[in-house]
């Protein structure tokens, strides 16, 4: 591989593994819906703006289109990015990677349920691991892992961010990838705002340097220059190529969860990672991958 490949990899390894750590920061400031919320708007807003430039009016936006989007955007971000930051007032941002690295496993289940593939012996293998990883990560003290509640939440939101990007296969979104994922942002986004709104967030929340800087950070770097990167790679390698993200971003952010917020990195972390990660490892390596799940990956991690 040339250099720009190696650089792209690298982008997302670094960049989604270190949006755990920005939504930690955010969150110390903003409450969770709403953070989320600024995320997704902005991030979407641009996003859109690009996309349909570049479309010049080809693409027909209607109701069935916007509302794909909202069930599509419901999922991945209400869902998934919100359960995350929720849960993250409470778990550290390396435990809640970890945990946010089942979605494979997630991604495995339901493409079992939903399209008949078979998994094959590696297959199960890694997913015994992959959720004997989450189980060793709960801890009722939180002190040597996540509470049951937060390890809940964040599960429910893996398990919707790959059953909503399962779903928007048979949904009908626009071809065009840049522009599904930002009308996705916008309908997520819209989403996170209207729960922040119904439960009174804005009252509580505190507009720091460092809340607004975090979400910057997650809109510009996580959202923008990732998800570019992450499409150019889909175009120029394998998709088991691309696909090594899921198991080195909790890598990057337990080692940034201890390097830049205090987080004690403890023997049953360690143990549950390598679990988590082997498992993950095993899952996307696999030599039967069918086309449905490839497919669903490369949209959904807008």
């Amino acid at each position: 591989m040339n250099v720009r490949i190696w650089g792209a990899l690298a982008t997302i390894y670094v960049v989604w593994g270190s949006t755990f750590l920005a939504i930690a920061v955010a969150v110390r400031d903003l409450p969770p819906f709403l953070s989320m919320a600024l995320r997704h708007l902005v991030a979407g807003a641009l996003l859109f703006a690009w996309a349909w430039q570049r479309q010049r009016g080809r693409v027909q936006l209607g109701r069935r289109e916007w509302g794909a989007a909202f069930i599509f955007g419901g999922a991945l971000f209400l869902a998934g990015h919100g359960s995350l930051a929720w849960a993250q007032q409470d778990v550290p941002s390396g435990v809640a990677a970890l945990l946010v690295g089942t979605i494979p496993l997630w991604f495995a289940i339901l493409a079992r349920a939903a399209f008949g593939e078979r998994l094959g012996r590696r297959a199960l293998i890694g997913l015994v691991l992959g959720f004997a990883g989450l189980v060793l990560l709960v801890d009722p003290s939180g002190e040597a892992g996540a509470k049951p509640l937060g390890t809940l939440a964040i599960a429910f939101g893996a398990f919707a961010w790959a059953a909503g990007s399962l779903w928007s296969l048979r949904l009908p979104l626009p071809r065009d990838t840049l522009l599904s994922a930002a009308m996705g942002m916008l309908a997520g986004g819209t989403l996170l705002a209207a729960v922040s709104g119904a439960s009174g967030e804005v009252a509580d929340a505190r507009f720091t340097p460092e809340a607004l800087g975090a979400i910057g950070y997650m809109v510009v770097v996580g959202s923008l220059i990732g998800f570019s990167a992450y499409v150019w790679l889909l175009k120029v390698v394998p998709s088991s190529t691309v696909s090594t993200y899921a198991y080195v971003n909790p890598v990057i952010a337990v080692a940034l969860g201890w390097a830049f917020n205090d987080e004690v990195i403890t023997g049953r972390t360690i143990l549950a990672g390598a679990a988590i990660v082997v498992g993950v490892a095993l899952m996307v390596s696999r030599g039967t991958e069918k086309e449905p799940e490839a497919a669903a990956l490369s949209s959904a991690r807008a």
